[in-house]
């Protein structure tokens, strides 16, 4: 029987509950899950593309068919070079519906063979967004609600720095 590998990828700057909800949930779909941590150039992001990496590795350890790895260029182009043939995608609102509907056409213009996979954010997380959180962290809010504790430490320490 063939392995159901399948992708997740994002910025994740940072990583917070609601990217591991996806994680989790993706992980009890697919039989490994490949979390690919990019870039997007219309985001200036607070960490860096290894530090992100490392808050995900840190965050996933628990979870034994996730993977984490970066890349650069088309999230498409990724799947296809680790061997998958599904790219999961976490909605959380009815303008995300719209932004993924438009990159899921885009990417099976791209690529035919690669099939892109929604699961709607669980209720509780359906209002997290990296920036979101990176103003909140630069204000001094509390982020217990939004992030792991590991990944708080970090987000307040580098909002205090820039």
């Amino acid at each position: 029987m063939a392995t159901r590998l399948a992708v997740y990828t994002g910025v994740f700057d940072p990583v917070h509950f609601g990217h591991l909800d996806i994680i989790q949930r993706g992980g009890r779909l697919f039989d490994r899950l490949i979390v690919g941590v990019g870039e997007n150039p219309e985001k200036s992001p607070l960490f860096t593309p290894d530090e992100r990496v490392d808050m995900l590795k840190l965050v996933t350890a628990s979870l034994p068919n996730v993977d984490v790895q970066p890349f650069a260029g088309l999230a498409v182009r990724f799947v296809r070079e680790v061997g998958a043939r599904i790219m999961l995608r976490g909605i959380r609102t009815t303008s995300d519906m719209e932004n993924e509907f438009t990159m899921s056409l885009t990417n099976l213009a791209l690529d035919p063979e690669i099939e892109t996979v929604f699961l709607m954010a669980t209720e509780n997380y359906s209002h997290i967004s990296g920036t979101l959180l990176r103003q909140i962290a630069a204000l001094g809010g509390d982020l217990k609600k939004f992030v792991p504790p590991q990944i708080e430490t970090r987000l307040l320490k580098r909002a205090r720095e820039k």
